[in-house]
C-alpha cells in the first residue's frame, strides 16, 4: 500500500484531536478560571531509503541520507496557565488572583485540589466552600503548612467581614472586637503545566508538578482581589483561527487519501 495513504490517515486523526481541543476551549470561553489547551505536532518516524556517507577520496564528497516521512504524531497537549482578565462583581466572596501563579486550595475531606475559580460561598455551618461544596483551606504562616478548613462560626455575632489582598480574612464582632486572622491558603508549583485537570475547574497534583509550595497572597503567589473573578484565558479570535487551520488541514489530508486511492485504482486497472 502507498505510504502516503497512511500519512494522510495520521494527519486526519491528529487534526481531529486538535479540533477537539479547540472546541473545548470555545465551549469554556465564559468559564471562571478556565485555562485553555494547546496541541502541538511532531513528525513520525521516517523510513530510510539510503544512509548518509562520508567522502572517501579527495575528489568526491559525502552524501546526505534519503528518508521518507510516515506522517505526524501528537507532540503535546499543553494547558496554558496565563492569567485571564478580571471581571468586577462587587461580591465579597468572589476572589481573583492577579499578578502571580498561585492557586486556591480546596478539599473534599480526602483529597486536595487546586483552582483559579474563586467564586466561594459560606455554607450553613460557616465553612467557606466552592460551588461544588469543597472547602477552602487556610494557611498557617508559622508552621508554613495548610491549617484545615476555613470556617466562620457564630455568624449571628458577625458585624462585618473583610478580605485583604494578602489573603487575610478579618472578622469583626458586634462588639467591635476582632477575631483571630484567617489566612487563605495559596499554592504554587515548579511546573504548573503538569497539573492534572479534574473537571469542575479543579486541578490536582501530578508526578511532574513537583510538591506544592504553600503560602498566602503576595509576591509570586499573586494578590487576592475581593469582589472580582478571573475569567477564562481563551481568546476567541485565536481559537477561530486555529479552527480554520484544523479544518483545512483535515481537508488536505483527506485529499491525500483520495488521491492515493485513485493511484491504486490505476494500478488495479493495469490488469484487464
Amino acid at each position: 500500500m502507498l505510504r502516503s495513504m497512511y500519512s494522510g490517515i495520521s494527519g486526519l486523526k491528529n487534526f481531529q484531536n486538535k479540533l477537539d481541543v479547540v472546541a473545548n476551549n470555545i465551549a469554556n470561553v465564559n468559564t471562571f478560571g478556565f485555562k485553555k489547551g494547546r496541541m502541538t505536532f511532531k513528525d513520525a518516524i521516517s523510513q530510510t531509503m539510503a544512509t548518509a556517507s562520508a567522502g572517501v577520496t579527495g575528489d568526491r564528497g559525502g552524501t546526505n541520507p534519503m528518508q521518507v516521512g510516515l506522517g505526524s504524531e501528537i507532540a503535546s497537549i499543553d494547558t496554558i496557565h496565563t492569567e485571564g482578565s478580571l471581571q468586577t462583581t462587587g461580591r465579597l466572596l468572589d476572589l481573583a488572583i492577579s499578578g502571580g501563579d498561585g492557586y486556591f486550595v480546596v478539599s473534599d475531606g480526602e483529597r486536595i485540589f487546586y483552582t483559579r475559580a474563586g467564586n466561594f460561598y459560606l455554607d450553613n455551618q460557616g465553612f467557606l466552600v466552592n460551588a461544588d461544596g469543597l472547602r477552602v483551606q487556610a494557611y498557617d504562616p508559622v508552621g508554613n503548612a495548610l491549617a484545615g478548613d476555613i470556617q466562620i462560626t457564630d455568624y449571628a455575632n458577625v458585624a462585618g467581614i473583610s478580605i485583604s489582598q494578602n489573603g487575610e480574612i478579618i472578622v469583626q464582632n458586634n462588639d467591635n472586637t476582632l477575631r483571630p486572622t484567617i489566612h487563605i491558603a495559596l499554592a504554587r508549583f515548579n511546573n504548573a503545566e503538569g497539573l492534572h485537570k479534574e473537571g469542575g475547574n479543579l486541578f490536582s497534583q501530578s508526578q511532574n508538578t513537583g510538591d506544592p509550595i504553600y503560602g498566602t497572597g503576595g509576591g509570586a503567589f499573586g494578590t487576592i482581589n475581593s469582589g472580582k473573578l478571573e475569567m477564562s484565558n481563551v481568546d476567541l479570535s485565536e481559537e477561530f483561527t486555529e479552527m480554520i487551520v484544523s479544518q483545512r488541514g483535515f481537508q488536505a489530508n483527506a485529499r491525500i487519501i483520495t488521491t492515493s486511492d485513485e493511484i491504486l485504482q490505476e494500478l488495479v486497472n493495469l490488469k484487464r
